[in-house]
């Protein structure tokens, strides 16, 4: 049975009684605030929903992971980035990139960033936890990405890209930058080709909890990302 939570008590049962789905959905309920985010995200789990009506909470038996510094760049992406033709922005334009990859992240014509997700990650963004990557062509936004910062892992939620090779682009500087403030890792949550693409890898659940675990005693910056 899935853990139903409550309003007035920011809770989560243990990440080990997601064990009885087979897809690791841990709890429903509860609200879309910052507070409920930041100890979702302390304790390794991430929300994913197709509407506001229920929020579901998640910790799957196997999480997407990288190591900041440890993409894989192919001679393609290699040549993208010689090129020069992007124009790379840190925590610009913050609300155009959220609803940009909500309308880019259909799954079967139904978007999981919610009207609800937009306003709760536009509130951490002000409070400097969640980030943004931004990809400009010209003056034109064409790719980007956004997350969250726990401690010294960076916790991806979507990417998207009006131009070739513009996400993993985003991407790109993403873990570079993460490696000079020697992140631990990102976050990609759930694995797929693309992501297997860049170099992303599964480890198991009690692997990456670990990591959570020892990544609880480290602080949050709470500040907005500048591009270096």
């Amino acid at each position: 049975m899935v853990f139903k939570l409550q309003d007035n008590e920011i809770v989560f049962p243990p990440y080990h009684t997601a064990l009885t789905d087979p897809d690791g959905l841990l709890a429903i309920g509860a609200k879309l605030t910052p507070d409920w985010l930041i100890t979702a995200y302390k304790n390794g789990i991430f929300p994913w929903s197709i509407d506001d009506d229920e929020i579901l909470w998640w910790c799957p038996s196997e999480r997407a992971v990288l190591v900041p510094g440890e993409m894989k760049v192919s001679k393609s992406l290699q040549k993208t980035l010689r090129m020069k033709k992007f124009t790379i922005r840190f925590d610009c334009n913050f609300s155009e990139i959220i609803n940009q990859c909500a309308n880019n992240a259909n799954r079967s014509d139904e978007t999981w960033i919610t009207r609800n997700m937009i306003q709760a990650y536009c509130k951490l963004h002000d409070q400097g936890i969640s980030h943004s990557i931004a990809v400009y062509e010209k003056d034109t936004l064409v790719g980007g990405l956004y997350g969250v910062e726990i401690g010294r892992i960076f916790c991806g939620e979507s990417m998207f890209q009006l131009s070739s090779d513009a996400s993993k682009v985003a991407f790109y500087y993403l873990q570079e930058y993460l490696k000079k403030r020697q992140f631990k890792l990102i976050d990609c949550q759930m694995m797929n080709p693309h992501l297997k693409s860049l170099g992303v890898n599964p480890i198991t659940r009690e692997e990456f909890m670990s990591i959570v675990k020892d990544n609880l005693n480290i602080e949050t910056d709470y500040k907005k990302w500048l591009f270096q």
